[in-house]
This record gives C-alpha cells, structure tokens and sequence, in this order.
C-alpha cells in the first residue's frame, strides 16, 4: 500500500491575501511618514527662525542698538534703526541676518496683541529722508516686531501654516524677548 503525502503548500488565494495586506500597511506607513516630514519641516523653520531672532536680541543688546522684523505672507526681514536719519534701513553685509523666504506652501500669520496683522507679499519699501510731502509724514515704516537694545521685544503670536496639509506650528514672544514654541510637543 502506498501512502501519499499532503503536499503542505499556501494556495494562491492564501498568497494574494498576504500580498494585499502587506501592501495596504506599506501604504498607509508610506503616507504617514510624508505627513510627518512635512510637520518636521514646518518645526525646522520654526527652529531656525527661533535662532535667528535669538542672534538679532544678542547684537541689539552688545552694540546697544534697535533692530525689528517686517514679516510677509512668504518670508521675512530684519531691519535696523538709524538714529542720525531717523529711520528704518535695511542691513547691509550680514548674511546671517539677511531676508529669508518661506518654503513653497508655507506662510505666516501674525498676530500682535490679539489683532491680527494682514501681510503684504513684497517688503515695505522704506522711508526717504528727502521726501518732504504730506503723504511721506503720513506714511511712515516701521517693522512688525522692534527689538530694543535693552533686549525687550515686541510680544507676538506667529503661526507657521501649511493650509493644503492642514498643518500648523505656533511661536509666541513676551515682552522680556523670550521667544518659544507655543506647543511643548512641536520641540
């Protein structure tokens, strides 16, 4: 008498379930990791803006001077006070403290004391000192954010938004100058 084995082996319905699980896992792990790179991304500027504003308190407070930030819809700029032409200029030859852009679908919103503050897409073009017209006197520029030399700041609510992902990292300043994530967590 002959015995025959059952030959142990998966069918392949066995093995196209197994394939379809796995791929859906794979997927799902895919678009997750995408979502949470692009939140890494938003804290990343939200760091370096951090930093950036850290170092533009510390020359204020070394070289006793007022510096401010003019914020728009795609990126921001530092300014300089200059007491000899009683005004705001642009700082010239620091590459630290040059203007930054946001990355692509990434903007601001600022808020100053509760009010929120629309932004322009282009920076504010400065006073001219010559310009002696009743427009100019009216019109006078002045960034979003004064840093004073005493180290005090403007306080400030600023939200980075990514609105196509749905994404937001918050930043906030007190009036000391200490600056930090709103969110513990976005650290």
């Amino acid at each position: 008498m002959k015995r025959y084995r059952l030959a142990k082996a998966f069918s392949l319905i066995e093995i196209l379930v197994v394939i379809s699980i796995i791929g859906i896992v794979l997927s799902i792990a895919v678009l997750s990791l995408g979502i949470i790179g692009d939140d890494r991304e938003l804290r990343e500027e939200g760091r370096r803006l951090i930093a950036l504003v850290e170092v533009l308190q510390d020359e204020a407070v070394m070289q006793g001077r007022d510096f401010g930030i003019e914020f728009m819809n795609g990126g921001f700029r530092f300014v300089e006070y200059d007491p000899l032409l009683n005004g705001w200029g642009e700082l010239i030859g620091d590459d630290t403290l040059r203007p930054r852009e946001l990355p692509d679908d990434t903007e601001f919103d600022l808020w100053i004391e509760g009010q929120r503050i629309l932004l322009d897409d282009q920076p504010a073009a400065f006073d001219d000192p010559e310009d002696d017209s009743p427009a100019a006197s009216i019109e006078t520029y002045a960034p979003h954010i004064l840093i004073f030399s005493s180290g005090d700041m403007t306080p400030f609510e600023l939200h980075l938004l990514r609105r196509d992902l749905d994404q937001m990292i918050s930043i906030e300043s007190d009036v000391l100058g200490e600056i930090k994530f709103a969110d513990p967590e976005a650290l």
